[in-house]
């Protein structure tokens, strides 16, 4: 029997927190149609054909909670939208895009679920659920498949669009640090931390490192000018001008020399242990085939390193070693180089195989290499001959443990002299565990924005915590480079209630950014007043380096439709808990379901932070017991049924009694104002009015507003509402 095609109703990029998770997902909405009516274990050889395209399956644990747990799952009988999940979720996997949450739930209607599977890139997402259907519907018809072939152009997609290995170093020790994160462009580009407390990376470049220390790195010749000036041991050399002026510096140095650009990067042109005049002039003109002039320098004897130094440390050194295989009589160099090297499994052209695929056509050295030794790629060298295929390259052997005191502090200074706060330092030697001056080593090159792999992956040896010094680099002392976000959620006033805490903070002499229904609004300067798209609003206040507090409005649709923009809060506000007609649209159609959405508010308030909530609404007073923060309760009411309990257990609440405004903390209470005093709380003010300043009181008591500027702040607020609305009747007569 043929089962129709499983159809996807609606597919949504939930960019931050939703009611699924703290991280970004892909929502898709699934309709299995015919296939409600079979479990997996109704359909003959199903499980046993996708468990052999995809054996990975047999890791997931799904909720049997070990793995293996899924496999379990798909024997005993479970629901295609399940398994379209893990399905998902393996195959990012398989291209290099890790994760593994996923979630799988009825939406309402017979045959309508709603899939939610981690993303870390929006189109590889989309592409790694499009492939997964496919892959069900062929598992399930048993129909032909070729995996193998339709997954090439998904790794592709990865390689193009998912962060290089040093960014997503960095990126996930700032998440281990509870730093956030945002992504400025399609590429390496990414924020860490917000408003004036961030921090910008580019791969292993940071804000941090200047335009002049990297264009220094990329001429060879001023940076080698510059460490020797200040004893940095260096080679002797210089830049030449022609391949005959390349002979005459190698004889005025001294042979065997090296030949290399001046501004090529990652050994590109370089051409080492030259010993003739033939040789130095082949290698000019390959060299200046790279670059725009060409060095000639003293060779060093000895193993090429790489030292890593971030913010003056050294963090990490690499080992580099020859290329080279052995002749067997049968097989041509070419051959041999797949057979004895391309074989490693730690090679490979993605950029997270800590070796590359050693490919001949991109590698001029080594076939000057190999024409030195009298061959081609095409030669069939005899049994058991060694042949040199590249002298240099491969740095993937950690010997962090190993560099001398005296060669890291050499690599330190190389760093500082030419202004990078990361760089990379290549040096040649011996023995990098005795001084530079014993082994006649020296530095050969200081690189900007240096890779991490072979730092973080090394082929042998210990991985070393590149990213996480980098962090640590940018932000000292546990600093957590967040600003002070507030979020607001709730049908009652939002605008107006945002509004109130910003102009509020204000006041307190903060720069607050402002996202709500009514605009958006840089301290008392209107950026926008179009209506706040929530995400998109509140993500350009996070970018802003202006800005040291912001205050984001939300809706439930917004979280339903985009999820929130910010991964932490300090403080959460939720006004109520009304029902909304148009949240049908969502499959939101209960209680229930619409608590589940509300409370996605409140699980992101920071430990340190506080949930502000309406008292005298049951279903958000039941929502206190999610808040990792303190709760700071607000009532129309002093005898709202929560607030009893929360002031015996020393918590603190604003709440109205006999026409004043008071604020708790425990038994203890302080009268803040009458409210007759202001409009918005005065006898004409509608009660959502009223309860918008009680909430924005709690916020701002929260922050550490003090106290005695809140009855003013108010009042000026209102005097700004007046005055902009005598503007409107003035436009309008």
């Amino acid at each position: 029997m043929k089962h129709n095609e499983i159809t996807f109703q609606r597919v949504t990029y939930l960019r931050g927190p939703n009611l699924w998770t703290y991280r970004p997902v892909l929502e898709a909405w699934v309709d299995i149609g015919d296939l409600e009516d079979y479990p997996s274990d109704k359909l003959d050889g199903f499980a046993d054909r996708l468990i052999a395209w995809l054996p990975g399956l047999h890791e997931h644990r799904c909720s049997v909670g070990t793995a293996g747990g899924f496999v379990q799952r798909l024997q005993a009988g479970t629901w295609p939208a399940h398994i379209l999940e893990h399905v998902t979720i393996e195959l990012q996997n398989l291209v290099g895009m890790q994760t593994g949450f996923g979630k799988a739930r009825e939406a309402g209607p017979r045959g309508i679920y709603k899939v939610a599977i981690r993303v870390r890139e929006e189109t590889v997402g989309r592409a790694a659920l499009a492939l997964a259907r496919d892959v069900l519907m062929a598992a399930i018809n048993d129909t032909p498949f070729d995996l193998g072939e339709r997954l090439q152009p998904l790794r592709e997609l990865a390689d193009r669009r998912l962060l290089g290995p040093s960014t997503a170093a960095i990126v996930e020790a700032a998440t281990d640090r509870g730093i956030p994160h945002l992504g400025l462009t399609e590429g390496n580009l990414v924020q860490l931390g917000y408003g004036t407390r961030q921090r910008r990376i580019w791969t292993a470049e940071t804000e941090h490192t200047s335009a002049i220390a990297e264009s220094i790195s990329r001429d060879k010749d001023l940076t080698k000018t510059l460490l020797a000036s200040c004893g940095v041991p260096v080679p002797e050399g210089r830049v030449v001008r022609s391949a005959a002026d390349a002979w005459e510096a190698a004889e005025d140095i001294g042979l065997p020399v090296v030949v290399k650009p001046t501004d090529a990067n990652h050994g590109r042109g370089v051409f080492a242990d030259l010993k003739t005049r033939a040789e130095i002039e082949v290698a000019y003109a390959g060299a200046l085939e790279e670059g725009s002039e060409v060095m000639v320098e003293r060779f060093i004897q000895g193993v090429e390193h790489r030292m890593l130094v971030i913010g003056g440390k050294l963090v990490a050194a690499n080992k580099g070693f020859t290329a080279e295989v052995v002749g067997d009589g049968q097989n041509n160099i070419r051959e041999l180089i797949d057979l004895q090297i391309n074989s490693d499994p730690r090679r490979g052209e993605e950029e997270h195989f800590p070796l590359e695929t050693l490919l001949l056509d991109r590698e001029p050295i080594a076939l000057h290499e190999l024409q030195r030794q009298g061959f081609t790629p095409e030669s069939v060298p005899p049994a058991g001959q060694t042949v040199l295929i590249l002298r240099h390259g491969n740095m993937a052997f950690d010997v962090t443990d190993d560099v001398h005191p005296d060669v890291a502090a050499a690599g330190v200074l190389a760093a500082r002299v030419v202004g990078l706060d990361i760089a990379g330092i290549d040096l040649v030697t011996e023995d990098i565990g005795k001084p530079l001056g014993e082994t006649r080593g020296a530095i050969v090159e200081v690189n900007a924005g240096p890779s991490l792999l072979m730092h973080l992956k090394p082929a042998i040896g210990k991985p070393r915590p590149a990213g996480q010094a980098i962090v640590e680099h940018l932000f000292p002392a546990g600093e957590s480079g967040r600003i002070p976000v507030i979020g607001v959620l709730g049908r009652r006033e939002p605008a107006l209630l945002a509004s109130l805490i910003a102009r509020l903070l204000h006041l307190s002499g903060r720069h607050v950014g402002l996202a709500c229904g009514t605009g958006l609004q840089l301290d008392q300067r209107v950026l926008d007043t179009r209506p706040n798209n929530h995400f998109d609003g509140g993500e350009r206040l996070l970018i802003n380096r202006a800005i040291d507090a912001a205050v984001i409005e939300t809706s439930t649709r917004a979280i339903l439709g985009q999820g929130l923009p910010y991964d932490r809060c300090q403080v959460a506000v939720l006004t109520d808990a009304d029902e909304d007609a148009s949240l049908a649209e969502f499959y939101v159609d209960s209680q229930e379901r619409l608590f589940n959405v509300l409370r996605t508010q409140i699980d992101v308030v920071l430990k340190g932070g506080a949930a502000v909530l309406n008292a005298c609404e049951p279903a958000v007073a039941e929502i206190a017991k999610l808040s990792d923060g303190e709760v700071m309760f607000y009532a129309m009411q002093a005898d709202a049924a929560p607030l009893a309990e929360h002031l015996t257990e020393g918590g603190r609440a604003v709440f109205v009694r006999n026409g004043a405004i008071i604020l708790a903390t425990g038994s203890n209470e302080e009268p803040l104002a009458r409210l007759s005093r202001f409009d918005l709380t005065s006898a004409s003010a509608t009660p959502a009015q009223t309860e918008a300043v009680l909430a924005a009181i709690a916020a701002c008591w929260a922050l550490d507003v003090p106290v005695d500027l809140i009855p003013a702040g108010i009042e000026h607020f209102e005097q700004e509402l007046a005055a902009a609305a005598r503007s409107i009747e003035t436009k309008g007569a």
